[in-house]
């Protein structure tokens, strides 16, 4: 195995000072990873083909860009990208998307802002004759499942991307995006499993709805109501989680669980595990063991469908190799409540959040930052 030799930029120490070759070619930053997935890392040449085969492809624009073959390397920003996270039950049930995240990278291609967008947000979703939808104001996550409906099918989670997106669209202002992908979180496992685990600060004590300490499922309460038993439980401090634990306190939400803002509890503990899968993905004990790094790879690769509007997914962990997870700076977006109690209907974003959608659009982000240090997400 070659050491390569050390590379000197303006009198600092080259990042890749003693990674061996192979590993070097093995880990430019994939954008997958900042789905809540796993990092696809760029291989062998002669494995190319492989890795980039294990990812799945769909049309999630409604534009025909996952068809096309043109290969580019010319990716510039700044950059708009689309994650979407989902927990489908069967084939026969329509998904709904359980984390809508935009990773927007500015011109520079050395950082990015991550931002969520409240699954429960209260907004008009267009009209789609694809499924024959005719529009209607609900919460963003249906718009999903309202465009995944096709007539004696079952419903494709593609399509209902390209409504979400068109949805996200309107929302935000933001006219196009530059990539988009699909994550399954029962795939999610695997990703995090084949790592062999990943190391994350827990902010608070959190206490699962849904799993004993040993993993397997709470019992449901007679009538309804909840669940019974002991319950997992995520002590603050540094931990070491596995691929079901990993998932489930992303999932938690509930004040009664040690998740006081509920959602957006949620979207912070899922930011900061990005960050942490990041840090893992680019750590020796992944990237200078190859078999590991393998499995890594496979493991993404069918936990997810990406289109990059006719780049492939190693294009994109090329173009963005320079971002690290201290790069990546997490948002929380202003927002609160509409009802309570039985006269719950959503969320909503205050108006500061569409300044913020205005500075990505007019690549302002970093002055807006500036003037809006109340926008970085904080450990609660």
């Amino acid at each position: 195995m070659l050491v390569g030799k050390a590379g000197t930029d303006g009198g600092k120490r080259s990042f890749w000072r003693g990674v061996p070759r192979w590993a070097r070619l093995c880990t430019a930053f994939g954008v997958v990873l900042m789905l809540l997935s796993g990092a696809v890392l760029v291989g062998y040449e002669a494995l190319l083909s492989r890795y980039e085969g294990a990812v799945g492809k769909g049309d999630l624009f409604g534009d025909q860009a996952a068809g096309a073959q043109e290969r580019k390397s010319n990716i510039k920003g700044p950059l708009n990208i689309l994650l979407v996270g989902i927990d489908p039950r069967n084939p026969e049930t329509p998904p709904l998307a359980d984390s809508i995240m935009i990773l927007h990278v500015p011109a520079g291609m050395d950082r990015g802002y991550l931002f969520s967008l409240p699954r429960d947000l209260r907004v008009d979703i267009p009209e789609f004759p694809k499924a024959h939808f005719a529009g209607r104001t609900d919460k963003l996550n249906a718009a999903m499942s309202f465009g995944s409906r096709v007539p004696g099918q079952n419903p494709s989670a593609a399509q209902g991307f390209e409504l979400l997106a068109k949805t996200v669209q309107e929302v935000t202002g933001i006219e196009r995006f530059d990539a988009g992908a699909i994550i399954n979180f029962t795939g999610f496992k695997k990703i995090v499993d084949a790592m062999g685990g990943v190391d994350m600060y827990i902010e608070r004590d959190v206490r699962s709805e849904h799993r004993k300490p040993d993993g397997t499922m709470r019992e449901l309460r007679p009538g309804g109501g909840g669940y019974l038993g002991p319950q997992a439980e995520y002590k603050k401090g540094n931990a070491h989680l596995n691929g079901w634990q990993a998932l489930d306190y992303v999932r938690q939400r509930y004040p009664k669980n040690g998740v006081p803002d509920a959602d957006y509890g949620r979207q912070r503990h899922q930011q900061q595990f990005i960050k942490a899968m990041v840090d893992q993905a680019f750590s020796a004990d992944v990237v200078t063991n190859p078999i590991k790094l393998d499995r890594v790879i496979r493991a993404a690769g069918q936990s997810l469908v990406f289109n990059g509007r006719g780049n492939s997914v190693v294009d994109f962990a090329i173009a963005l190799k320079n971002i690290r997870s201290n790069s990546i700076e997490t948002i929380k977006l202003p927002g609160g409540g509409i009802g309570t109690g039985s006269a719950y209907k959503g969320e909503r974003l205050l108006p500061a959040a569409q300044d913020f959608f205005t500075a990505i659009r007019t690549e302002q982000v970093d002055a807006f930052m500036l003037e809006h240090p109340d926008f970085k997400q904080k450990n609660s």
